[in-house]
Parts: structure tokens; sequence; C-alpha cells
């Protein structure tokens, strides 16, 4: 085991983990390889000299009152769970039996050498040196993946499942795209690439470390927003709140502090270019964009465009809103099978009661008074003369 401390840099290398994170796996892995060789309530300590490329284990006995508990040790798994005398701790009328001179915290020490077990030793410590920097490996991952939560992942698909979960590659882990998370209507095959927010990353027994993947969430249509408007990744542009109906419809709110940027205009693009590129990746769901109020009534008018509202009273403790509408917009602002009024109150934050007043709003235009044109130019030749 002279060239250990080379080889566990060269694994640290190879599978993309820091040089200290794997020698914390090869501590553990020392640790596990003494308590397997000796007893499973020991106690051991590791000490690594890198200058010199040498590690020692350390057996650690530490003394204690004589009705400490820690005296014995639980061993085994349920229901088989059984208490041991611990070699870990040493009672303090025992201690003193091979020497008066130790009091309760000291630690007796003992020096504990692998190759006095030959290969038993080198197997059992390949063994837990595997476990130990997958685990390395799998925690690096998960960090890693944790920061990127709430934004856009592509990958490609790799299988779908007769539960119709996509299984989507993506780096170094695999993504599942449930059937709940998927917008409906949308089919993916194998070889398809496929963009979708990372809403968590899980651990599951069944597929071990995995992202969890999202095409319904709002925040993945903010995040495509956040790509497709410069003025949203720079923050000069913000995007309030946001509500959707996945593949149908969606309303998003902004807002700038900068009264030289429109931010309706700018989310947009020129011709529709920005939203449209969005609504495209979203199986064409229609997206209006509004701009935010902090002003409760403001905010619920325009969040139920395009209906023309009378009049809005908001109940702030109750988060309720009545909305005084005329018969000819009540429909535009239920809309389709209720989808605008919904995504209203989804965006605003209140629950939104209409009442029906009397009056028009769109009013025909009256058909206008029929002029007698006339066919005499004599008062403008005097404009033509010499």
């Amino acid at each position: 085991m002279e060239k250990i401390l080379d080889i566990i840099e060269a694994i640290a290398h190879e599978k993309g983990i820091s040089k200290e994170s794997a020698m914390e796996a090869f501590k553990e892995a020392l640790i596990n390889t003494a308590r397997r060789l000796s007893s499973p309530t020991a106690d051991f300590e590791v000490d690594i000299d890198e200058d010199t490329k040498s590690f020692e284990i350390t057996k650690v006995i530490t003394v204690v009152p004589d009705d400490d508990e820690r005296l014995m040790a639980e061993v085994g798994r349920e229901p088989e769970i059984r208490k041991v005398p611990s070699d870990a701790y040493i009672s303090l009328s025992e201690a003193k039996a091979f020497d008066e001179s130790l009091e309760v915290g000291d630690k007796l020490t003992e020096t504990f050498k692998l190759d006095d077990y030959g290969r038993t030793a080198s197997a059992n410590l390949f063994k837990e040196l595997e476990y130990h920097i997958q685990r390395r490996i799998e925690q690096d991952l998960f960090e890693k993946y944790k920061e990127k939560v709430g934004s856009v992942m592509i990958g490609t698909v790799a299988r779908v499942d007769n539960d119709e979960n996509t299984h989507v590659e993506i780096g170094e882990l695999k993504g599942i795209l449930s059937r709940r998370n998927r917008i409906k209507g949308e089919r993916f095959k194998t070889g398809d690439t496929i963009k979708a927010l990372l809403r968590y990353v899980n651990v599951d027994p069944k597929y071990g470390l995995f992202l969890e993947l999202s095409r319904t969430a709002p925040k993945f249509l903010e995040a495509l927003m956040e790509k497709e408007v410069p003025e949203i990744a720079d923050g000069s542009v913000e995007i309030v709140a946001s509500s959707r109906i996945p593949g149908e419809r969606a309303k998003v709110a902004l807002k700038t502090d900068y009264p030289n940027i429109d931010p309706i205009g700018a989310a947009v693009g020129v011709k529709g270019v920005r939203i449209n590129a969005v609504s495209d990746e979203l199986c064409g769901e229609n997206i209006d964009c509004i701009e935010y109020s902090p002003i409760p009534e403001i905010f619920i008018t325009r969040a139920l465009s395009p209906a023309i509202v009378q009049n809005v009273k908001c109940d702030e403790a109750s988060k309720k809103a009545t909305v005084d509408i005329t018969s000819d917009q009540k429909a535009k602002a239920i809309g389709k099978q209720g989808i605008n009024i919904r995504l209203a109150s989804m965006l605003t934050g209140y629950d939104i009661e209409l009442n029906e007043v009397e009056g028009i709003v769109e009013r025909q235009p009256e058909a206008a008074a029929q002029e007698e044109k006339t066919t005499d130019t004599s008062a403008l030749e005097s404009l033509f003369k010499a």
C-alpha cells in the first residue's frame, strides 16, 4: 500500500472530484476497513502525511465514568438491534487497573496496521474506497446541479417508459420529465433535443440521483423570456409575476425602473420576434405581456385585458376583488373556458368576481350622412395661372 496516495490523486483526477474530497473518502474507507477487521464499535483516527505519501491509523479508546451510557453500544439493524460493550470507551475503574494516573477524558491510543491483515485488508479497503468515492462524486454532482435549480436545461431524450416519463440525458446525470410536467399534446421520441426547467435534484431508490424537469411551470416561461430578452437578463426589465395554463395561454407582469425603456416593447421585440420565439418553444402558447402596477386596482384592470372594465374594488385583507363590467365585455374578461379570468386571478393573487353593470363599451359607429361631392374645380384654377 506504499503508493496508494498516488492512486487516490489519480482517481480524483479521473472522476473529476477535488483532491481534498478524494482524501476524505480515503479516510472514511480506512476507518470502516479497520472496523471491519477489528470491531464495529471501535473508534479510529487517520493521519495522512502528503509530503511523505504515508498514512497512519490509530485506534482510540476514551476513558469515561463507570456509569457512562457510552460503555454499551448498539449494533445491528432493526428489529435485531442489540447492545454490546463498546470498544471505543473504557470505564475509569477499568482504566486505572492499567494505569493509576488515568482520568476521565484521557485517551488511550494504539497504532493499527492494515498490512497485518494481508489480502483481506486490501479487498475490504478497495470495496470501501469504491463506495465512498462514488458517494463523493454524487455529492459533488448534487451540489453542482442544486445551484442550477430554476434554470433551463438542454438534453437529449434517451427513452420514454411505459408510464410516459421522458428520460433525458443532461451532462453527467439523467433527467426525468414526467407526464404531468409535460405540455398537453407533446410527444417526444429518442434522440429529440428538448429544453426544460430544472425543478429539483432528487435521490430515489429506483432512479438514484436524477434531475426532475418541468415544461409546465411558470418559472420555465420566465427562464425562456430571460434568455430571449436581453433587458430581462441584465435586470433593466423585471418579471414580477407570471401565470400559465400550459399550452393554452399565459400572462406575464413586467416592470422597469428606467423611464426610457418600454418593458412591454422590450419583451415583445420587433414584430413580436422575441415573444414568438418563446411561444414556439411552448407549443404555440399565447403570451400576454402586461405592465405591473403596485396599485391592485390598476394591476387587476390590466390583468383582465383585453376586456375593458368599469371599476375595481379590492379587499386586500381577504384578497378579493369585485370588478364592474358591462355585458359586452364580460365574455372577454372570462375568456374561453374561463382561461382569462383564471390567469388574471393567478397573476394578481386576487379572487376576482365580476359584477355586470348596464352600459355598452363598444358601440357601432353610426352611419355617416352622405355628403354631396362637388365636381366644380373653378375655384382652383387661379392657382395654376401664370
